[in-house]
């Protein structure tokens, strides 16, 4: 092996495209309108909440194009904060991110899969939970396999699936758009009316709607696997976001020409309930194609979370076997099935759902020092070279847009919960001064990394810039 192991160039502009959006449109579009309309209390305030959401992702989006184009490097927000803050802090993320925020994530997504595969097999009545956690743990386990086999077969569900979500959402649209045709417009009547304009209802409201966009970062994670990233990196987010936000408005016009406000605040899976009143006894399809949505949505936060490890261990802050890869498949394969432990870990206790919440203001916290480090190097380092570059107050703005979101939440009702999750992610610290920083690495871990190593068929890869 003389020229040593790297990942392997194979994601073009429709994959990076399909990975983006894909990630994007998972299960929030088909449950979140009814959240963001509940928190921010009128149609026309909702649009503009749907609106921004989509400006934020996109000026955010920008911003990390830049970033991943100065430091062509895959590991998102962890490979950012360790080449400009301190190594501690980058730790700090992969610690939270690999432990916690993403495992809660693919887990979130595929219980959303696994309620929408079983929903049509018992008429609108609850299934067991049993049941969901099992078709969830299949899900995970399907994936987990695909993304350790084959980068591109990875890539294909991608793509197959982004084109059932299109096709999905078109379908929304153009029913929504025969209803208004047919004059269908009274929802639309007085649509500013009992808005509610607290600081907690609007950011209440933009958790919501964010949560549906979560994903625009996705493909950083990856730019080592990408085709020209100077170039098909800022031209896949541009076209993705983009997409995204403009079918999200559409699909929020068809939910209200069909439902009334009070009817899509009341309902539990808003795009189902859409099926059934506008295609009757095929209002299963709805449920089919939601779960097929959030199928490739969990595709994708596998693919991107299984970097985070492998960069991570690369770069040794993570167990050395992590940063291997397969001898001859070429993928992380035993980051991908740590990755896939924790996820099935973090699915046996019941109430997850509120780490998942506890969390989200964490993410806006780190995106916050990720940005904060595309502001420093703008200042500082001028002289870098950049393929692509935007103006320094888009990073500022989108900075400014995650501090509220990080301490609105905390001023307006604070909870014992955020200590919790802050003294979690400054136990990183504990962890990475020892281990880390300085070493102590027992012998036995050295013969387990043999021994997996030889069991797993993995050898360290090499950065593919």
């Amino acid at each position: 092996m003389e020229e040593g192991l790297s990942l392997k160039r194979e994601v073009g502009i429709i994959g990076a495209v399909s990975f983006i959006a894909g990630t994007m449109i998972g299960s929030g579009i088909f449950v979140s309108p009814q959240y963001v309309l509940l928190a921010i209390g009128s149609t026309g305030a909702s649009f503009i909440i749907w609106a921004c959401c989509g400006l934020t992702a996109m000026l955010g989006g920008l911003c990390y194009a830049e970033l991943g184009t100065i430091i062509p490097e895959s590991g998102g927000e962890y490979i950012y904060m360790l080449r400009t803050t301190r190594r501690v802090i980058a730790f700090m993320f992969a610690f939270s991110f690999i432990s916690v925020m993403r495992p809660a994530s693919a887990t979130g997504i595929a219980l959303s899969f696994a309620e929408y595969a079983v929903a049509p097999f018992y008429g609108g009545g609850a299934p067991p939970q049993l049941l969901l956690k099992c078709v969830a743990a299949v899900a995970i386990l399907a994936l987990a396999l695909v993304n350790c086999l084959n980068v591109r077969l990875s890539t294909g569900i991608q793509v197959v699936t982004m084109a059932i979500k299109g096709l999905t959402l078109g379908g929304i649209i153009l029913g929504g758009v025969v209803m208004l045709v047919q004059g269908h417009t009274a929802n639309f009547q007085g649509s500013f009316d009992g808005t509610n304009v607290g600081v907690n209802d609007i950011g209440i409201a933009f958790y919501q709607g964010l949560w549906s966009y979560d994903g625009w970062n996705t493909l950083n994670y990856l730019t080592e696997e990408l085709k020209q990233p100077e170039v098909n990196l800022p031209r896949a987010l541009v076209i993705a976001i983009s997409l995204v936000t403009g079918m999200y408005l559409l699909v929020n016009v068809s939910y209200l020409t069909v439902m009334t406000p009070r009817e899509l605040m009341s309902s539990t899976a808003v795009a189902v309930t859409w099926g059934n009143k506008v295609l009757g006894s095929w209002g299963w399809i709805m449920s089919l194609a939601a779960a097929l949505s959030a199928f490739g949505s969990l595709n994708g936060t596998f693919f991107s979370g299984g970097r985070v490890c492998f960069v991570a261990a690369r770069e040794g802050h993570m167990p050395d076997i992590l940063s291997m890869a397969h001898v001859h498949r070429l993928t992380p394969s035993p980051a991908l099935i740590f990755t896939t432990i924790i996820s099935l870990v973090v699915l046996i206790p019941g109430d997850f759902q509120s780490i998942v919440n506890y969390f989200s203001f964490t993410a806006w916290f780190f995106y916050g020092v990720t940005l904060s480090g595309l502001i420093y190097l703008k200042i500082k380092k001028p002289e870098l070279p950049r393929p692509y570059s935007v103006p320094i107050v888009l990073p500022i703005l989108v900075l400014l847009v995650a501090i509220f979101l990080v301490l609105a939440p905390i001023i307006d009702q604070p909870q014992i919960e955020y200590l919790y999750v802050a003294l979690f992610i400054l136990s990183g610290a504990i962890i990475y001064v020892p281990f880390i920083h300085f070493k102590l690495c027992p012998g036995v871990f050295k013969k387990v990394t043999t021994f997996l190593q030889l069991f797993l068929e993995v050898a360290p890869a090499e950065k593919n810039l």
